[in-house]
């Protein structure tokens, strides 16, 4: 699968953080320019490991990243940082593929992203609980959810059904003992138990995620802290 039928249909200024395929054998970029290892408005790195010069990078990553930039507008520092070991790059995407953009099952692209920041703001990775509250906000268009979920999700204005949904995620999350009791409550919201397989998945990818990016000492892109919190930001990240 191509980056390009990975970015078909994405919303303008929506960062993607997805790819799969990669199948082609790996060539030498000839682009020779280096992505920027800090934020434009900060000294600050966006890790602690050098992200490589483009010409040092495989063809197909360096491809990837650079269809990604151009349709969203900027890069997300995580595939920079990811780009420091290309193989792993290439598998962490893959499967963030597979379960993130994945079209049966009951839960929407905004119930994923609910879930990650849930689970991302238990395991306090800076990182997922920003780009992915942002991706909550085009998604659900509500631009203040995401927010409350990580200030105290109990207390957020959630539906039964999220309730239920992101209980189920946290359980995941904390290694809780998982019981019928957990599946049944799902049920209760008319999810069925691949539901549940797709919400532990997800649940269990990002704290991987989460620690990758808290080993790494990532930090979230600028772009994202402002995208979707306001009607014209939201409009604009649809067009």
């Amino acid at each position: 699968m191509s980056g390009s039928r990975l970015l078909r249909g994405l919303p303008k200024h929506l960062p993607l953080l997805a790819a799969g395929g990669f199948r082609r054998k790996p060539r030498v970029a000839t682009r020779c320019h280096a992505y920027s290892t800090t934020e434009d408005s900060s000294s600050r790195p966006i890790g602690r490991y050098p992200v490589p010069n483009k010409k040092d990078m495989p063809y197909d990553i360096v491809e990837l990243m650079e269809e990604v930039e151009v349709k969203t507008g900027f890069l997300p520092n995580v595939f920079k940082a990811m780009s420091h070991r290309p193989a792993e790059f290439r598998a962490f995407f893959a499967y963030y593929n597979v379960i993130m953009n994945k079209e049966t099952g009951r839960l929407s692209k905004a119930d994923k992203e609910l879930i990650i920041v849930a689970t991302s703001a238990v395991n306090r990775c800076p990182y997922c609980v920003v780009a992915h509250g942002a991706l909550h906000r085009i998604y659900s268009k509500q631009p203040t959810l995401a927010d409350q979920v990580v200030v105290n999700w109990k207390l957020a204005d959630l539906s039964g059904r999220d309730l239920a949904m992101l209980e189920f995620a946290l359980a995941v999350c904390r290694a809780d003992n998982i019981t019928e009791e957990h599946f049944q409550k799902l049920e209760a919201h008319g999810f069925d138990r691949e539901d549940a397989w797709d919400i532990a998945m997800i649940s269990a990818f990002f704290a991987m995620s989460n620690r990758i990016a808290h080993f790494v000492d990532l930090r979230p892109n600028n772009e994202f802290y402002n995208m979707g919190r306001t009607p014209h930001e939201a409009r604009r990240d649809r067009t």
